[in-house]
């Protein structure tokens, strides 16, 4: 769980959150797309919660340019 929350240029559906969040905490892309999915299911703010992320988590190429 060390890496850094980032929306990955690879392996995106749609915006790269559920790919990042698999990333940092070492799940499969799939699985956090299905509990995702399964989550709107429930009532709540998913959908603004996945929102948030998408403008708040930078993209991978712009983090890492960042750091060099």
């Amino acid at each position: 769980m060390s890496r850094k929350l980032t929306r990955p240029r690879d392996n995106r559906m749609i915006a790269g959150v559920c790919a990042g969040l698999a990333r940092r905490f070492g799940m499969s892309a799939g699985m956090m797309r299905l509990l995702f999915v399964l989550s709107l299911l429930l009532p709540g703010t998913q959908v603004v919660i996945y929102l948030a992320l998408w403008i708040i988590m930078p993209n991978e190429d712009r983090y890492y340019a960042g750091t060099h």
